[in-house]
């Protein structure tokens, strides 16, 4: 592939990836206490998240790699372009057929070593098989509790989410940073102790 080809598909990449903005999350920001707040984008959380990592890597419970977890966090939202926000306690179905189809056409407006690269990120993280996945899995779910909490209860409130499952939704945290899910723990204490969380 020429370089002028080859750039030509990585601008049209990064011009699709710009409509993640428009991908609207069931999660509300945290604003100052008696200031209406609004839902978060996909990119916000994205940044977000990979911001984080870069914070909280010294917190995994193994040895990471933090640029690979970045950039594991920094792709694997891009398929909501096409997908959607699945959220975490909404409707689960056909999600994973959705976004393999959001990847491949995603992914497949890249040059083909980095169409598989990022196909690769994507993956890994969907499979948490491996240190950084587990702890990119583990930041990605790090903040919705807090937003929650702050938010009155947010999406637990919306979807009537009970502790129990809150905690099956959360736990994978622990996988990856232990340490964060005692954090996590402690919010979802407070959550319930609040009655924001159904007992």
């Amino acid at each position: 592939m020429s370089e002028v080809g080859r750039l030509e598909r990585q601008i049209r990449f990064l011009l699709e990836a710009d409509r993640l903005k428009t991908v609207m999350r069931r999660t509300r920001l945290i604003e100052p206490e008696g200031e209406e707040s609004r839902f978060e984008n996909s990119a916000e959380h994205s940044w977000h998240i990979a911001l984080m990592a870069m914070v909280l890597a010294e917190h995994s419970n193994e040895a990471v790699d933090s640029w690979r977890v970045v950039r594991m966090l920094l792709v694997h939202d891009l398929v909501e372009i096409d997908a959607g926000d699945t959220p975490a306690f909404g409707e689960q179905l056909d999600k994973q057929e959705r976004e393999e189809a959001a990847a491949a056409r995603i992914f497949g407006l890249l040059p083909e070593d980095q169409r598989e690269e990022f196909y690769e990120l994507w993956r890994e993280f969907e499979a948490r098989e491996t240190a950084e996945a587990r702890f990119a899995n583990a930041v990605d779910r790090l903040l919705p509790p807090f937003q929650n909490l702050a938010n009155l209860g947010g999406s637990w409130r919306d979807f009537q989410v009970s502790r129990e499952r809150a905690d099956a939704r959360l736990s994978p945290i622990g996988e990856g940073a232990e340490r964060l899910w005692e954090v996590v723990r402690g919010v979802l204490d407070e959550g319930e102790r609040r009655g924001l969380l159904r007992g």
